[in-house]
């Protein structure tokens, strides 16, 4: 009996010209892992998620969410199949309430496509929904906040917010820690995990803390190739990854802990 994985990447390969950036990628994410992608810069991390959320096509190869292939389809279409991403700048509507954010988040899993605002207050559930979702990213107590006025990691949590609001089971975060202070990478990795729980997570991060920390497995990306994936154990006894890429950064998360 075949496995269903959430995401699978089948020798994926995507050109710019006669530059390939992508070469032969092959992946295959169970249903409820969270993975960690790493690699240097330019090693086609992010063009890999721009493969996978539809803003570019794959100039060969297959990608497959919950065994369907989506590799053809517009990046709306594959959000509403269930995959949702969220990007490296901050992607929110800042003359909005937080409250408002999420609700217009909601909106469309729930049924409503295109409503007009002034209807908005009445619609019962997907008030519940919103409210629900401020308590989730800790945001309750900035519900009538406008979104520019957040903090830099507040507003990081409402996109992380919005991105869930839709019920994705399949979530992308693209350097979800990148500019956070110590302290506020430790309570965002305690954040993601939460409101992750029960969902397949796929993230880009260079902090190794925030890796080790997050991910069951990662995929460690060099020069376009996925050169291991393997738990964050295996990865970092791997002298082939260590040589293209970790270095330091391993004995430095050794020397530190988990």
């Amino acid at each position: 009996m075949s496995t269903t994985y959430a995401l699978e990447l089948k020798d994926v390969r995507k050109n710019f010209g006669k530059t390939e950036i992508i070469r032969g990628v092959n992946l295959a994410v169970e249903p409820g892992e969270r993975v960690a992608v790493i690699g240097p810069n330019g090693a086609g991390k992010s063009t890999l998620f721009n493969l996978i959320s539809g803003r570019f096509g794959p100039s060969s190869g297959d990608i497959l969410l919950n065994g369907q292939r989506i590799q053809h389809k517009t990046p709306y279409e594959i959000n509403r199949m269930g995959l949702a991403r969220s990007f490296q700048i901050t992607n929110i509507f800042p003359k909005l309430s937080v409250f408002e954010n999420l609700r217009c988040a909601v909106l469309w899993s729930l049924g409503y496509k295109y409503t007009f605002f002034k209807f908005l207050s009445g619609l019962k559930d997907a008030n519940e929904r919103a409210d629900q979702l401020l308590e989730m990213i800790r945001l309750d107590k900035k519900r009538d906040v406008l979104a520019v006025n957040l903090t830099y990691a507040e507003q990081r949590a409402l996109e992380i917010g919005v991105t869930i609001a839709g019920g994705a089971d399949v979530i992308l975060l693209d350097e979800p820690t990148a500019g956070m202070s110590k302290s506020e990478t430790s309570r965002f990795i305690h954040l993601i995990k939460e409101v992750t729980v029960g969902k397949t997570l796929l993230t880009v991060e260079h902090d190794m803390g925030v890796v080790f920390g997050l991910a069951d497995k990662i995929a460690v990306v060099v020069y376009g190739e996925v050169i291991a994936f393997d738990t964050p154990e295996a990865v970092r006894a791997n002298a082939k990854v260590q040589e293209a890429y970790l270095g330091s950064s391993v004995a430095d998360s050794q020397a530190g802990g988990h």
